[in-house]
């Protein structure tokens, strides 16, 4: 795992385009620019790589239209969506709750502010898989071991049950195949996080 400033390697570059990948899917209904750049995911029989393959064929099957319709049922909703993309929310059942102020001062921390233009809180899910790929990418200086340290703290908890939620609740596919690739990538970081202590 990533140990601070100095080059990356190929592990971390790796993982880092994994939760960029996340964190753009659960950010914002993909465009079809996005999905078009999808279409040749493939991989090989592991876990993740049969999860990758299978995000390539929903992304090369998709219609954008459908894809963003589930999207706004999933995540955002008439009211609220099916699935509540909070810490705070998976953590304490309330939205703004503890979790959502750990976060915030862990950003502190690391020299992150909000963007305001966001209307998110900082617990979403996309924003904090967007921290984890700049921290495993080196994007982001930091103490050796942050990565690790974030994901303890504001993703193993929930993060799980998350994307089996989202696999579950998705009509479509192609989030079909992000609830479950979200799914295989996070146990695998939490695995190997683990073989680190």
């Amino acid at each position: 795992m990533n140990q601070g400033p100095g080059p990356v390697d190929e592990i971390d570059a790796l993982r880092a385009q994994e939760y960029d990948l996340l964190a753009t899917v659960l950010g914002r209904a993909p465009a079809p620019g996005l999905l078009a750049a999808l279409h040749g995911l493939d991989g090989d029989g592991s876990p993740l790589g049969q999860a990758h393959a299978a995000l390539g064929r929903a992304a090369r099957e998709a219609d954008a239209r459908e894809v963003g319709r589930d999207y706004f049922a999933l995540f955002v909703g008439v009211g609220r969506g099916l699935i509540m993309p909070y810490a705070s929310y998976y953590l304490t059942g309330f939205l703004n709750e503890r979790p959502l102020a750990r976060a915030r001062q862990d950003f502190a921390e690391l020299g992150l502010e909000r963007d305001p233009s966001s209307s998110e809180p900082e617990d979403h899910a996309a924003t904090l898989l967007e921290v984890m790929a700049n921290l495993s990418s080196g994007r982001l200086p930091a103490e050796p071991g942050a990565d690790h340290r974030f994901f303890e703290r504001h993703l193993k908890p929930w993060i799980g049950r998350f994307f089996t939620d989202v696999a579950a609740q998705a009509t479509t596919p192609f989030y079909r195949a992000v609830g479950e690739l979200g799914e295989v990538f996070t146990t695998i970081e939490a695995e190997a996080f683990a073989m680190e202590a």
